[in-house]
């Protein structure tokens, strides 16, 4: 039953004994009057008669009258109107549901909107007044408390029919201002809290994530992280940048880092500087590790490679590995003196940078790096082989894992940096499938792979996954 139908359901009236006395009598009295009227009949000429001709007229009028009931039913009372509780307007119900359902007939879109509104009473209730007027329906509100005013944030549900331009008018009507809306999808209606906390279990498992999860807990945003020496002095905070006030978010980490968020247009609130704050804290707080598990290739001669994540604490094997390289490999992958080659590995090392997986033999010997790397909105590919195990599919094997994570991590395209003549990394490139462009200047060869569709090969190798425990020097 619903709240309609119980408007117009009639209360009960309280009983009163007086009432329950004078029905009582009245059912005696029926009694005798029929027992005096049963009695004369029985009793008088053709009684008999006529009381089994009363029983059968009785019978059949009571059958025409269940018969009737069933073909001609009660039609249920019109629902009142009068109030116009929900309507605002007291219209026909009828007619205000025509437009509705002709509305949903067309479809409907989902948006995500942005509005700052006065902190006033009844300032949100405006607002929620001119989306209902234009048949919008919200599914979701966050708020941002700002020193003056308060930023609203909506997940709406609206006709096809209605265009952006319209329902920032309407919002600015209602005085909204600064509004922003674009486009969403389902994901956008997933509970914040229960995304907060997935974002947060992500980062746990591995702290290559927090980019990633900062990117998805801010919106579209480039994130950067720059080294301690190398990062631009400021406070901990929310900056003007050139997309306008208050579009630079600025974190310091526990080693000196610095972690910047850069959006255009939109202004960061303090909420989302909290959010991001506690989010940074938490990777601080778990300290260095790296998800366990490897994945062991066999390569076409015959050798079999493990390739496992790679951190910080393979930083001397990774040195060791420079060392075994060629001056002509290193300065193919590193584009400058070869001298300068071992200042790099720390920052690649680096969580926060990106991902980083490393190709072993079975010895355990360290004989390859690829790097998956966060730069801004986009994803960077770098690849080193020691010169021994060049041209035997190490490089593509984890060229072709580095572009399932970052498939993993929803990249739209990932792009390669090396020189023209780097014949083996144009290879390996191709092997994937993928759509590629190419852009030369200089010398200098820029490849990038546009994602879409890409599924890794999984059936041209043999791949086992295995446990390899405890890395050395990590936790």
């Amino acid at each position: 039953m619903n709240a309609e139908t119980s408007v117009h359901k009639a209360a009960p009236r309280p009983r009163h004994w007086r009432r329950e006395l004078v029905e009582l009598a009245a059912l005696f009295t029926a009694v005798a009057v029929a027992d005096a009227v049963a009695n004369t009949v029985a009793h008088g000429p053709g009684g008999p008669e006529l009381l089994i001709t009363s029983a059968v007229l009785l019978a059949a009028t009571a059958g025409f009258h269940v018969w009737w009931s069933r073909r001609h039913g009660h039609a249920p009372p019109p629902l009142d109107t009068g109030s116009g509780a929900d309507t605002g307007t007291g219209a026909d119900t009828g007619a205000a549901a025509e437009p509705v359902a002709r509305e949903h007939g067309g479809g409907t879109v989902l948006w995500r909107m942005r509005t700052t509104v006065r902190d006033e009473p009844g300032s949100l209730a405006a607002l929620c007044g001119a989306l209902a007027r234009h048949r919008v329906d919200i599914l979701s509100l966050q708020t941002h408390p700002l020193a003056e005013g308060t930023v609203d944030e909506f997940s709406l549900r609206a006709p096809a029919s209605l265009e952006a331009s319209a329902l920032t008018r309407a919002v600015a009507a209602a005085g909204g201002s600064g509004t922003w809306i674009e486009r969403a999808d389902a994901h956008d209606l997933v509970d914040p809290p229960a995304r907060i906390l997935h974002l947060a279990t992500r980062t746990a498992l591995d702290p290559a994530e927090l980019p990633l999860a900062l990117r998805e807990l801010l919106g579209r945003c480039a994130i950067r992280s720059l080294p301690a020496g190398k990062a631009a002095q400021g406070a901990e905070g929310i900056h003007d940048g050139e997309g306008g006030p208050g579009t630079v978010l600025r974190l310091h980490t526990p080693e000196g880092d610095v972690v910047t968020a850069e959006r255009a247009y939109l202004p960061f609130t303090p909420t989302e500087f909290a959010r991001a704050r506690a989010l940074l804290a938490l990777d601080a707080r778990l300290g260095p590790r790296l998800p366990g598990g490897a994945e062991v290739y066999t390569l076409p001669r015959g050798e079999a490679v493990t390739v496992e994540r790679a951190g910080q604490g393979d930083l001397d094997e990774a040195r060791e590995l420079h060392a075994r390289c060629s001056p002509a490999t290193l300065a193919r992958r590193y584009h400058g003196p070869v001298r300068d080659a071992d200042r790099y590995l720390a920052h690649l090392l680096s969580p926060r940078h990106g991902r980083t997986l490393a190709a072993r033999t079975a010895s355990g010997r360290l004989v390859a790096l690829g790097h998956l790397l966060w730069d801004g909105e986009e994803t960077e590919l770098a690849l080193l082989v020691e010169d021994a195990w060049q041209r035997k599919g190490v490089g593509s094997r984890l060229l072709e894992r580095l572009v399932a994570m970052a498939t993993e991590a929803e990249a739209d395209s990932v792009y390669a940096v090396t020189q023209a003549s780097n014949t083996g990394m144009v290879a390996a490139m191709r092997g994937l499938g993928l759509p590629l462009d190419y852009q030369i200047e200089e010398g200098t060869l820029v490849i990038t792979a546009r994602l879409a569709g890409y599924v890794p090969d999984a059936v041209r190798y043999e791949r086992a996954r295995g446990s390899v425990g405890e890395r050395r020097g990590n936790a």
